[in-house]
């Protein structure tokens, strides 16, 4: 019995077995799809990013960030913190008026005396004063002799700037004398006390860069 000869669809489909082992279709090697992958991410975000340059454009509020986002440098120069509102202009010698003050006009014996002074806004318009120990002098004479100035001795002086409104005195704090002469060369040492029994003195002060006109008088006993 003869064998049947190939007929032209056989030879079809032998030739597609051929060429499927030449040319297999099976999965694809795993770079491949990594590849692929890459490529389509890359497309993407360049479509996100023309959209982003279409409808968010520079300097609109889209583009702007939360204020609790924006960072502040911390060396921003000191001219660029807020200013503070300005004080009013220093006082001149001639808008104020400086007063001395006892707290009695008669001190019994051993008695010490306090004194003080007040100073007045006379101009206008508020204005800086210092009312610092640096700059107040509280000086006691007897007739031409100076006997005790309270910066003879003084210690540690300070600066202190106040602002006088207009019209409304300000009074210090009180300074103790204890009835002894002074000067810059007795500080350390025992200092002489001064003659009473009725002994006439007189108090001037200074504050501010102004100078007390009157004195105030008062009597030691």
């Amino acid at each position: 019995m003869s064998k049947p000869r190939d007929t032209p669809d056989g030879e079809g489909d032998r030739a597609n077995r051929l060429d499927a082992l030449r040319n297999p279709v099976g999965p694809k090697d795993r770079k491949v799809y990594i590849r692929r992958r890459i490529a389509v991410l890359a497309v993407l975000l360049a479509v996100v990013a023309v959209v982003v340059l279409v409808f968010v454009k520079p300097g609109s509020s889209g583009g702007a960030r939360d204020s609790a986002q924006v960072e502040v440098p911390n060396d921003l120069p000191r001219d660029a913190e807020p200013a503070e509102g300005d004080a009013p202009a220093a006082c001149s010698a001639e808008q104020i008026t400086v007063t001395p003050i006892t707290d009695k006009t008669a001190y019994a014996e051993g008695e010490l005396p306090l004194l003080s002074l007040s100073v007045e806004n006379t101009g206008a318009d508020a204005c800086t004063a210092d009312l610092g120990t640096a700059g107040m002098t509280f000086t006691i004479t007897s007739g031409e002799d100076q006997v005790w100035r309270s910066v003879d001795c003084q210690k540690d002086p300070t600066n202190q700037a106040v602002i006088l409104d207009p019209g409304k005195p300000l009074t210090t704090d009180t300074v103790q004398w204890d009835r002894t002469r002074s000067t810059p060369d007795t500080c350390e040492v025992p200092r002489e006390p001064v003659a009473a029994g009725g002994a006439s003195y007189h108090l001037a002060v200074a504050a501010g860069g102004a100078t007390s006109t009157d004195t105030v008088q008062f009597i030691l006993n």
